[in-house]
């Protein structure tokens, strides 16, 4: 009789093994395999199997992707304009961010047929989040459930969105491993996908992150999705960003802007993250989020340093402060090896590209001086190695935002195309030491 093949999978990346390994050799993860039932290891068949054929691509008719609201503005923005029919969409954020609190938001305003099917909080501790979020909607129903046969039982009896809170407490009756391993989340997202496509019903499901900011379980489960989001920001902060990782059916670059208040979760469109005071070591400067203008401000502290300099960044990228920083003292002889630089950007955001540069400079420069700049002036530019002011795109897109704010003077690369508000043309760093 032939000896039964053993496999061993890493609960942390889904690696696969012939023999139980100490440590996995595809994420590093020590003692995290287990060995697969029979079950588990044996493939699934198939539901159904039509026959296909090579089609040519000039043949393939378009087909026009529709949408409907979700009832949350921010929301529909960062999915491409609305929730598209059959789509699996995957929210993962950290404990406490309200990545419940705006499913449940969804859900009370939407104008849908929804089936919440709550694996964590009781139907009473969601009742109570529902009055303070103020639903609206009579169509709500909730499943206390997290055995995924049932689940899909229940979903068959025609809601028209279908909310999973959360992916890592479902499990299936047929995987014998404990709910949140490889094996059960990689089941239960291809069984909840076969659902979304089979009965066109959109499945959002909230997923926990682990502590380097990933999604908990196997990265197979961002591949299967058709959107991935982030829901970021402080839990004891007021403001949450919601960032698109992914999304078939739409842009990746675009975000939402939310707020958390006593009455729950609420978008903030409008919210600005900058200070009409004039304060030395305070710059200003207009980022882009996708198509979005955000005006921020930068803030900077340049004190004196009795040991090892130290470079701190809040929102900002580290590496490129040591870089700007670099540059000033060779090309302005600024004695910054003497001082502890700090920088610091305002509301939570947190900046990926380098239009801020110049705010950045102006910032450091206006501490170390401890001199004061004017609010009405903003700074957008990017900082090259050699000195120079380069230019960034949607310059009169982002001018245009600053005007409506009220800034009446700017300091970039190059002239727009458009004369928002005044101008001053800063094309090499020292130039901006005179300007200041």
């Amino acid at each position: 009789m032939a000896k039964k093949k053993q496999i061993y999978e890493c609960q942390s990346c889904g690696y696969q093994s012939g023999k139980w390994l100490g440590k996995c050799p595809n994420c590093g993860e020590w003692d995290s395999f287990v060995e697969l039932s029979k079950f588990e290891t044996s493939p699934t068949a198939p539901t159904s199997h039509t026959e296909s054929k090579v089609i040519k691509i000039s043949d393939i008719q378009e087909e026009e992707v529709e949408r409907f609201a979700s009832g949350i503005d921010e929301l529909d923005r960062v999915l491409g304009g609305g929730i598209v029919p059959g789509s699996l969409v995957l929210i993962g954020g950290s404990p406490g961010v309200g990545k419940s609190t705006l499913m449940l938001k969804m859900a009370s305003t939407i104008d849908k047929k929804v089936l919440y099917v709550a694996g964590e909080e009781s139907p009473a501790q969601i009742k109570l989040r529902a009055n303070r979020l103020n639903f609206k909607n009579s169509e709500l129903y909730l499943y206390p459930e997290i055995i995924l046969e049932k689940i899909s039982e229940e979903i068959q009896k025609g809601y028209e969105l279908i909310i999973i809170d959360s992916i890592q407490t479902i499990y299936s009756n047929k995987i014998t491993s404990a709910p949140g391993s490889v094996s059960q989340v990689r089941e239960t997202t291809f069984e909840l996908m076969r659902i979304a496509k089979e009965l066109k019903v959109p499945i959002f499901i909230i997923g926990h992150i682990t502590k380097e900011g990933s999604i908990a379980g196997p990265r197979v489960l961002e591949h299967m999705v058709d959107s991935v989001l982030y829901f970021e920001g402080d839990p004891s902060r007021e403001l949450r960003i919601l960032r698109g990782f992914k999304n078939r059916f739409g842009s990746t670059s675009e975000i939402g802007i939310f707020e958390m208040n006593k009455y729950g979760i609420e978008s903030a469109k409008n919210k600005t993250f900058f200070s009409k005071k004039p304060q030395s070591g305070s710059a200003i400067s207009v980022i882009m989020e996708g198509t979005r203008p955000l005006v921020v401000e930068v803030q900077a502290l340049v004190a004196d340093s009795y040991n090892n300099p130290r470079r701190s960044t809040t929102g900002y990228d580290s590496n490129r402060l040591n870089m700007i920083l670099a540059l000033l003292e060779k090309k302005l002889n600024l004695p910054f090896n003497q001082y502890d630089v700090f920088i610091n950007i305002t509301g939570g955001i947190k900046i990926t590209e380098p239009s801020a540069d110049l705010a950045i400079i102006a910032a450091i420069i206006s501490s170390f001086r401890d001199r004061k700049i004017g609010k009405e002036t903003i700074f957008i530019g990017e900082v090259s190695l050699v000195g120079d002011i380069r230019d960034v795109p949607s310059l009169d897109t982002r001018l245009k935002e600053a005007k409506s704010l009220g800034f009446s003077k700017a300091i970039v690369p190059s002239k727009p195309i458009e004369n928002h508000l005044k101008t001053y043309i800063v094309q090499e760093v020292e130039k901006v030491i005179e300007w200041m």
